[in-house]
């Protein structure tokens, strides 16, 4: 039986923890050859090693960087089949608390560094005869959440950008395929990092959370799915990954 993306080459930004070495590993398994690219180095190393993947270190929202990643892929690949957009920064801030440096901070690392990985490496997938890009959002962009007003409106950009990348491929006819996976909370260090800084939540409520709250496996089954050419006619869409958080009434 041959592997879901066996001979596909792979670049996975933001792949040294959480659902980015997820994705990476599930990815190498189903016979990729996957570059895991992180501003990270020693943690990107790390996991590129355990997992056996290529490192490139890489500031997502530094253009040269992708120029640079473009350049290392055409001189040793040749080819591009799979781009995951997956390096974000999440921030607890309400639309007042937030400020313009924090902002811009935001949609630099969570929405710039897509259209640069787009702008810089979709010509490249064409070029190899199409492709999945697979662009991670978040609940959050569909729906109203007060305490990450940055994060859920650059969340909603990166929504954005990919429909517009969506039906330019289709109409060019390039076989690039580009979509959005929305998980409400994944369990991950980032995550936990910035669950200190939420208002406290009473027990009943923070029960009724739990259930939306998946592992980054769940996300990176998901993404293989997408990356794969099982999901060939699948372009534009927004695969929600969430226990029907976006659509569940808060009281229920």
């Amino acid at each position: 039986m041959s592997q879901r993306v066996e001979g596909k080459v792979a670049v996975v930004t933001g792949g040294s923890r959480g659902v980015g070495r997820a994705v990476a590993k599930r990815l190498v398994q189903e016979g990729a050859s996957v570059i895991v690219t992180d501003i990270n180095a020693e943690a990107g190393e790390t996991t590129a090693a355990e997992i056996g993947a290529r490192f490139v270190p890489q500031d997502v929202a530094n253009e040269k960087d992708w120029r640079q990643l473009r350049e290392l892929l055409e001189g040793e690949f040749g080819k591009l089949h799979i781009l995951i957009n997956n390096a974000a920064m999440l921030r607890s801030a309400n639309p007042v608390e937030e400020t313009l440096v924090g902002w811009q901070q935001m949609m630099r690392v969570n929405a710039d560094s897509v259209f640069l990985g787009i702008n810089t490496l979709l010509p490249l997938l064409a070029a190899s005869g199409g492709g999945s890009i697979i662009n991670m959002s978040s609940s959050s962009a569909l729906m109203g959440m007060p305490h990450f007003s940055a994060y859920g409106a650059a969340k909603a950009a990166v929504r954005g950008i990919t429909m517009s990348t969506a039906v330019y491929c289709k109409q060019a006819m390039n076989g690039v395929r580009c979509n959005t996976v929305h998980p409400d909370g994944i369990n991950t260090p980032m995550i936990q990092d910035v669950a200190s800084d939420l208002p406290p939540a009473d027990e009943q409520s923070a029960m009724r959370a739990v259930p939306f709250m998946c592992e980054p496996e769940d996300i990176a089954n998901t993404l293989l799915f997408l990356a794969s050419d099982e999901s060939r006619h699948i372009n534009g869409a927004a695969i929600c990954v969430d226990n029907s958080a976006t659509i569940h009434p808060p009281h229920m």
